[in-house]
């Protein structure tokens, strides 16, 4: 089953074209990352996908449902208020940058959204978030407010109240980016157990090995281009493109300094 379907979406900034027909497929339980250099375009995709930015062309289905289509006179149509509601609530977003809001504790930070986007009744909603910080291992931090936690715990809260929408596919972008390097591998480790519960994940990522180690499929993107695309196998450890080999080349040189 497809839960994400994008066909020849197109995105600009002003003159800049950030999304050139990019077209791609998610499957159900699939991981997918996308990776590539700072402004290839990956972030504006996830926010596509999202719908926290709107496209200039092209399709997106999630989950069989039509968030935006082009008509035949290449006017754009995105479904209607509800209907897109009830699709955006089946895709779950963890940004770099945290986003939890810092007058809620962790614990009204998880049921907000159940509870006021989903009609969730309260105590419902308590339950799952008490359950998802302790998958996280935060079960001690349900009262502590956002200033309290380190950036890795504030991460993993983020990646809790995603959960929390139950989710079909659950997106990230650059979820280590802001974090310090000691912070990074308890993140990381949080994404390879989702991945291991056959989590539908798009993870856009500058983790190279973390890529390679949990991804069923990588993207590499330049220019808002879709350059390569394969098994980790062949597009992180055997690239075919000669723009996929430079990238890895330089990564890997700035990697080992």
């Amino acid at each position: 089953m497809e839960v994400i379907d994008i066909q020849h979406i197109s995105k600009r900034f002003s003159d800049e074209v950030v999304l050139n027909d990019i077209s791609f497929t998610v499957q159900k339980g699939e991981v997918v990352s996308i990776i590539g250099p700072s402004g290839s375009g990956k972030s504006t995709l996830l926010r596509c996908i999202t719908h926290l930015e709107t496209i200039d062309y092209g399709s997106i289905i999630i989950s069989g449902d039509t968030m935006v289509r082009t008509d035949a006179s290449r006017k754009v149509l995105y479904a209607d208020k509800k209907t897109l509601q009830r699709i955006t609530n089946r895709v779950g977003l963890v940004f770099q940058n945290f986003n939890l809001f810092p007058h809620f504790n962790v614990l009204r930070n998880i049921t907000e959204a159940p509870v006021h986007v989903k009609k969730m009744p309260l105590s419902e909603a308590r339950e799952i978030g008490l359950q998802l910080l302790d998958k996280m291992g935060l079960a001690d931090k349900a009262d502590a407010y956002p200033y309290q936690l380190s950036g890795g715990q504030q991460q993993r809260v983020s990646i809790a109240r995603a959960l929390a929408l139950t989710p079909d596919v659950l997106c990230f972008d650059e979820p280590t980016s802001a974090l310090d390097p000691e912070l990074t591998g308890e993140i990381l480790t949080v994404i390879k157990n989702l991945a291991q519960e056959r989590m539908t994940m798009v993870v856009v990522t500058h983790e190279m090995a973390f890529a390679r180690d949990i991804s069923d499929r990588v993207i590499f993107m330049d220019d808002g281009l879709i350059v390569e695309e394969g098994p980790p196998s062949q597009v992180i450890s055997n690239p075919q493109a000669e723009r996929t080999k430079k990238f890895l080349n330089i990564f890997g040189a700035q990697s080992n300094r």
